[in-house]
């Protein structure tokens, strides 16, 4: 069975190694694009006022990466020999990954439990709640899409804004990086199309690539195509642009093969 992975390139790898590993033909087919910030001037000036926010929050891997490649200096931040004491929090354990690479501690990083499968701003809110107290500022690191629609971490990154504001909490929010629809060329368009028809899995890690698919093939119907989604959010999308079948998986790769299995 080929599966495609939709997840950005760079985050791809090891669902493609996993799938390669359990006898699965594994193909990447990346439906966004993602760079840094065009405004990088606004992540430096993030940087210079992160001492003053009793904590940051990271909506994604990317926006990880991409607000430390805007860090103008080597001193160590999220450790205990850092000189400001602010904590990070993420949502899920690839983000969590990406501080660790970074050279964050994990006593400062604050994450849903990495056994529990539900990554999302919910699940870090039931985590962190209780140091949020009047006055306590929180950065958001975050994304923004280019081109139009919005993006799963755009409804959870605003959820968690409202749930420190509605505790007495102060939010302010950078952009890190910059997410767009992928530019394809006609073979790549028939690839994507053959595949709405042919057995292969779609693997959808956000409703913004559901949407994107939709744009680089136009017209095409998805009745016949099969999809492994790890949010519920994400399914409503998929089941809207017409899939088929339609599973729900936590983001977890034992999960996603059971997911996948299931299909066959």
């Amino acid at each position: 069975m080929r599966v495609v992975i939709t997840r950005p390139q760079s985050e791809a790898a090891p669902w493609l190694k996993a799938l390669g590993d359990a006898g699965y033909e594994a193909q990447s087919l990346p439906l966004i694009d993602v760079r840094a910030s065009a405004h990088a001037g606004a992540v430096a000036s993030a940087w210079e006022r992160l001492g003053r926010c009793d904590a940051a929050m990271f909506v994604s891997r990317n926006a990880v990466h991409y607000f430390f490649e805007g860090k103008s200096t080597q001193a160590p931040v999220f450790t205990a020999q850092a000189a400001i004491k602010t904590r990070a929090f993420v949502t899920g354990p690839g983000s969590y990954s990406a501080l660790q690479r970074v050279g964050a501690e994990t006593a400062w990083i604050d994450a849903p439990d990495h056994y529990a499968g539900q990554f999302d701003s919910e699940a870090l809110w039931a985590v962190v709640r209780d140091r949020v107290t009047p006055g306590y500022r929180v950065l958001i690191v975050r994304g923004t899409t280019v081109d139009e629609g919005a993006s799963d971490e755009g409804l959870g990154r605003d959820w968690f804004a409202r749930q420190v504001q509605a505790a007495g909490g102060e939010v302010e929010f950078v952009v890190a990086y910059e997410r767009q629809r992928p530019v394809w060329d006609a073979e790549t368009v028939a690839r994507a199309c053959s595949a709405a028809s042919d057995g292969t899995v779609w693997v959808f890690s956000s409703s913004e690539a559901v949407r994107n698919l939709q744009a680089c093939c136009p017209g095409q119907g998805w009745g016949e195509a099969k999809a492994v989604v790890t949010h519920a959010r994400i399914g409503q999308a998929a089941r809207e642009a017409g899939f088929g079948q339609v599973r729900e998986s936590k983001p977890v790769l034992a999960a996603l093969l059971a997911s996948i299995e299931s299909l066959q």
